[in-house]
């Protein structure tokens, strides 16, 4: 039987009668006491009975939870509808599929989930108010207050877009070099979020990027030394929560060396154990000591600290032996998504979630089928594999984290208020200042800055080159977008070339790309041409690695609208460049063609 619904002004803390303080992991509780006005007539005021105070106010929610309650606060899961109690047939047959419910408010009545994760193709997200109204419209359909999370790391992986303020992300903060930016923009980012009711960002990413082909973290990456990713990663931690959300450490024990994307297979990190312990551990390490909620697990294999080649979601070494024992993490241990191929590949999903659990883990991400990976707990717990203990370990940690980020206390948010707090013209020019200082000059032959004329942009992203086209447009340059295709075949080269004649300098934003690309090929049959070319890469720098000796070449690390527009504003010579590298670009034959921290500026 699940236990019976009760007032939240019942099961929590009341702050009339107790005010709680969290110092990392424990809880110091201290009386409160409230004015009194005196009784008419001078009479003496009677006293009245206090509800006696409690040290263990996640032990005393527990208390009011069955088993069945306690297993649904070890999920995470998204939910279809743009409002909790969707009408949309659509989001109501993908919720009743997935989740054995109609709509999200049905779905936390029913499981009392720890946690919901937000998309922007399963909640729309369109807009501050309306995602601030979904946040308490879930939140009232829960006894226990919801995480409420999602991934905006900014940059490549951004779930929310404008009005929220778009920071660049990850990389070009490393090109600045500025912790003091990187913790202002995320406590920029934690207030914007919070203000829409969200409580808990899937971020920082502490990978540090020391494959230049790595298919999944690249820009997401601070860069490719240790210590720096250490920093910046702390610096995050701290913003966002200063901010007002909990954070996630990712993706432990490290997914910057691999060529494989764990949403599809399986990796395998060749590093020692020395490799680790001097290249993907630093980051994490700094990550705890910042104070961390949560550190996320990777779904990949590595032989050096699990020969049993688990994947480290799933391995009692990794998570267990690593993170809790040896870097000393108290905090809660939250898995990827378990719907991804590199947790499926040897394990049935009624599996992973047990198996995840005996790792050490505690919250277990999107699971493909909730009822089923809920009733596999359950069944674990009634066999004897997992014990009811081991839940209440879990349970625990994931209470406090919301007691100690204030989501029990004020789990509901403003929703008149969260237009006025997010996207504000502040919050704006606090990341067009970190994409105009990210902006980082690889080469050029002095056709930078660029006097004045008419412009071709063409190359990656359509609306990319678009944006681009208009914000040199705005520098007062006559500049054309060419749509290329992302990946422009014979043809599509040929009308870029023609579309180039007569242009007294063309740009070619650049991303992901590889040897032998058809970005390669346009750039080379751009380069035949009369104009000078400047190369933009709009992902990571690694493409100048592969576009030869173009005239100039930039890198912005970004796509989001203020890097285009620091982009253009390079070009016109309205900012000069003063990023630098944080990765070595490595030329085609291995050399390192531009080292860490290389970057040109402009005489």
């Amino acid at each position: 039987m699940r236990s019976a619904k009760v007032s939240r002004k019942t099961v929590l803390l009341s702050s009339v009668t107790a005010a709680i303080a969290v110092v990392g992991g424990g809880v110091v509780v201290a009386e409160a006491t409230a004015d009194r006005e005196d009784e008419p007539g001078g009479e003496d005021p009677v006293d009245e009975p206090v509800e006696e105070t409690t040290e263990d106010p996640a032990g005393d929610l527990m208390a009011s939870m069955s088993l069945e309650d306690k297993v649904g606060q070890l999920f995470m899961v998204y939910v279809h509808g743009e409002t909790a109690d969707t009408g949309d047939a659509d989001a109501v047959a993908s919720n009743r599929e997935r989740l054995g419910a109609d709509t999200g408010a049905a779905f936390i009545e029913a499981y009392r989930p720890g946690g919901i994760i937000y998309f922007d193709w399963a909640n729309g997200l369109t807009g501050p108010e309306q995602v601030a109204a979904l946040s308490n419209g879930l939140q009232a359909a829960s006894t226990i207050p919801l995480l409420i999370a999602t991934d905006q790391e900014y940059g490549s992986v951004v779930r929310i877009g404008e009005p929220a303020t778009q920071f660049p992300g990850a990389m070009p903060l490393g090109a600045t070099r500025d912790l003091d930016a990187a913790e202002r923009a995320a406590e920029i980012a934690g207030s914007e979020l919070r203000a829409m009711g969200l409580n808990h960002n899937f971020a920082p990413d502490a990978d540090v990027n020391v494959d230049p082909a790595n298919p999944v973290i690249g820009v997401r990456s601070f860069g490719s030394d240790p210590a720096l990713v250490a920093d910046f990663a702390a610096a995050q931690v701290r913003g966002y929560q200063a901010g007002g959300v909990a954070v996630s450490a990712k993706h432990f024990p490290g997914h910057g060396d691999t060529g494989t994307d764990s949403h599809v297979g399986l990796p395998v990190i060749t590093h020692t154990a020395e490799e680790w312990e001097a290249i993907d551990a630093p980051p994490f390490t700094a990550a705890i000591a910042a104070g961390t909620d949560m550190v996320m697990s990777a779904h990949l294999q590595f032989p050096a600290l699990d020969d049993s080649l688990k994947p480290a979601t799933l391995s009692h070494p990794i998570l267990t032996g690593l993170l809790r024992e040896r870097l000393g993490f108290t905090g809660v241990v939250v898995t990827d998504a378990l719907d991804m191929q590199g947790v499926r590949t040897e394990y049935g999903d009624d599996r992973v979630p047990v198996l995840a659990l005996l790792a050490g883990a505690d919250l277990l991400l999107m699971p493909p089928d909730l009822p089923l990976a809920h009733q596999a707990v359950l069944d674990a717990v009634a066999s004897g594999e997992l014990t009811e203990a081991r839940i209440d370990e879990s349970v625990r940690r994931i209470l406090e984290l919301k007691i100690r980020r204030g989501i029990v206390d004020a789990p509901e948010t403003d929703e008149g208020a969260a237009a006025e707090a997010v996207g504000s013209a502040e919050h704006r020019a606090a990341a067009e200042d970190i994409a105009d200082r990210s902006v980082t000059l690889l080469a050029n032959d002095g056709t930078l800055p660029f006097a004045g004329g008419s412009v071709l942009v063409t190359g990656w992203g359509e609306n990319t080159t678009s944006l681009l086209a208009e914000a040199l447009a705005a520098q007062g340059f006559d500049a054309e977008a060419h749509v290329t295709g992302d990946e422009p075949g014979a043809a599509a080269i040929g009308a870029a070339a023609a579309a180039a004649a007569g242009r007294d300098l063309v740009v070619v934003a650049t991303r992901n790309v590889r040897a032998g690309s058809p970005q390669a090929d346009l750039v080379a049959a751009l380069l035949d041409g009369p104009a000078p070319v400047v190369t933009a890469a709009v992902g990571t720098p690694y493409d100048a690695a592969h576009l030869g000796a173009v005239n100039a070449s930039l890198a912005a690390y970004s796509y989001a609208a203020p890097s285009l527009a620091a982009l253009a504003k390079a070009i016109s010579g309205g900012l000069a460049p003063t990023g630098t590298l944080p990765v070595d670009v490595p030329s085609e034959s291995g050399d390192v063609l531009y080292p860490l921290g290389h970057g040109l500026g402009y005489p």
